[in-house]
């Protein structure tokens, strides 16, 4: 039996198309039931770190940095490794190290062990990836239709990319946690004007807008609950601030850290410089806002050509079409 074949618009098979919408749509459907039916809390993770912050803390890990906490998981065991092939390989850098964490930290990642992970990376991608691409192109003759250059190019883009990937993961991730930070910021001042309004202390109204926010911004609160964890911890109150503008990369944070530090040292009221700033990073925000809608037009311009106008075609001249192509077959 022959299979039956639908209708057609413009050579296009109707039921095909169809078909395949159909499955996507399902497909859509599974996959937001599983997504709302898997909802997990997103400061459970945060809470676990910054209890085991704590109690380095109290143990006075932090003041100490050529004395290392016992490595007694996985990852600490593993980068213990890491670390000794590289000072073996003498590719191990003071600066390169210090680098690295504070790259992890902003990505949100807390462990400083990774640091080596993070080098070591970049040494074995290149060489394996590297390896085997230069083995495969150049012995097992892969890509043998594609000129010498295209060779060449394919061999030095792996070498070049397997190198890059750690960094532009980094980076990827720090950007991710900049933006959502930034959005929660200006009403992470309003409540602390609350809190500095009612009477209470710097490190209670940051473990306040901590459990406050932590459920719409977990990665803002995650970052007050550690701050307000230090300041409470650490002798020098100023480095808790600091701490927490070299844990974000945000220039509106080391405003806000400089108007703390400020505050501590001079006494200035609290409230109203943190009112000022909340204000400046609403506008802010609000000009960003305009700006994307301003460029919307534009960046609207290549989807209008490539999906809706071809749709706007077939509904308008698809009728027309058919009965041009009954009419010359009749």
């Amino acid at each position: 039996m022959t299979p039956v074949s639908g209708p057609k618009i413009l050579g296009i098979d109707v039921l095909m198309v169809a078909t395949a919408l159909a499955g996507m749509a399902t497909f859509a459907v599974l996959l937001a039931i599983y997504a709302a039916t898997t909802v997990r809390d997103p400061m459970a993770k945060r809470v676990k770190a910054l209890n085991e912050r704590r109690e380095q803390l109290k143990a006075g890990i932090v003041v100490s940095t050529s004395k290392r906490r016992k490595r007694i998981t996985n990852t600490s065991e593993a980068a213990d490794r890491f670390r000794n092939i590289l000072s073996s390989l003498k590719m191990l850098q003071d600066e390169q190290v210090e680098k690295a964490q504070i790259k992890l930290m902003q990505a949100g990642f807390r462990s400083k062990d990774l640091a080596f992970v993070v080098i070591f990376a970049r040494f074995i991608l290149p060489l394996v990836i590297g390896t085997t691409m230069i083995v495969g192109v150049y012995l097992l003759d892969w890509f043998s239709d594609y000129s010498s250059l295209k060779r060449y190019g394919i061999v030095a883009g792996s070498l070049i990319g397997s190198y890059k990937a750690p960094d532009v993961f980094l980076k990827n991730k720090v950007q991710k946690r900049t933006n959502a930070i930034r959005k929660g910021l200006p009403d992470a001042l309003d409540l602390l004007v609350i809190c500095a309004e009612a009477g209470l202390t710097v490190d209670a109204a940051f473990s306040r807008v901590s459990k406050e926010l932590g459920k719409a911004y977990p990665e803002l609160g995650d970052e007050f609950a550690l701050t307000s964890i230090e300041l409470g911890f650490l002798t020098d109150r100023r480095s808790a601030f600091e701490n927490l503008a070299m844990r974000i990369d945000l220039e509106a944070i080391r405003g806000v850290v400089t108007t703390m530090i400020q505050t501590e040292k001079y006494g200035t009221p609290l409230a109203s410089a943190l009112r000022v700033l909340s204000a400046e990073f609403r506008n802010e925000r609000m000009m960003r806002a305009e700006e994307k809608a301003a460029r919307l037009p534009a960046i609207m311009t290549v989807p209008l050509i490539l999906f809706i106008l071809p749709v706007l075609f077939i509904v308008i001249l698809g009728p027309a079409a058919c009965s041009i192509q009954d009419n010359l077959m009749s």
